[in-house]
């Protein structure tokens, strides 16, 4: 045995000893497991100041768009109302225009009446003939498309509200009051009275 073997077979020293208990102990521990939140633990200050933050801004954007859907219908109304005025303000503007129009129209042809009561003269009396007849007829026509509307004749019942009574008789061939003679016929532009008829009226015996 030499002096190098007996080195090594020596006496173990207290220092080995403990050096291999550490070594031992180390290859036995297990590793460190990672450690598991429960569930519900408590947040962190950061992720509540998060939360907190998120819902603040979720109140805020519901209050922005409740504002902006009561000024949308505010809107809408107004806009409405504002259609509805101008609606009746054409009506409006239109019935003026048309009655305007028809009173201008009928003043017109209230002047040519007379013109019109000489041409039926000449009718009756057979003077309506050449190129003067051939005038009444053209201003006959132009102002039935004018609108005027002649009333009165022979036989009509008796209508206060639109003959003029200026004779009166009794008769056994009528029934009920009955125009029997017409001095002059009446006009009547649309519903507009123009001029009542002349009439003799026989009322029954």
């Amino acid at each position: 045995m030499t002096a190098k073997d007996d080195e090594n077979d020596g006496p173990v020293t207290e220092r080995e000893v403990i050096q291999g208990e550490i070594d031992t102990s180390a290859e036995e521990t297990p590793a460190e497991e990672p450690v598991v939140q429960p569930v519900g633990a408590h947040r962190a200050p950061e992720e509540e100041e998060e939360t907190s933050v998120s819902e603040d801004a979720k109140k805020a954007f519901g209050a922005e768009l409740e504002s902006l859907r009561s000024e949308l219908d505010e809107r809408t109304h107004d806009l409405q109302r504002v259609t509805a005025e101008y609606a009746n303000y054409r009506k409006r503007v239109d019935r003026d225009r048309g009655a305007a129009a028809e009173q201008t129209t009928g003043a017109v042809l209230t002047a040519l009446l007379p013109v019109l009561d000489d041409i039926d003269r000449a009718r009756e009396h057979g003077d309506l003939v050449g190129p003067f007849a051939s005038v009444a007829e053209q201003l006959t026509a132009v102002a039935g498309k004018l609108g005027l509307v002649a009333f009165g004749e022979k036989g009509d019942a008796f209508d206060p509200n639109r003959h003029e009574a200026v004779a009166h008789q009794t008769s056994p061939d009528v029934s009920e009051p009955t125009c029997v003679e017409v001095m002059r016929r009446g006009y009547s532009l649309g519903e507009r009275l123009l001029r009542p008829a002349m009439v003799a009226v026989a009322d029954p015996e």
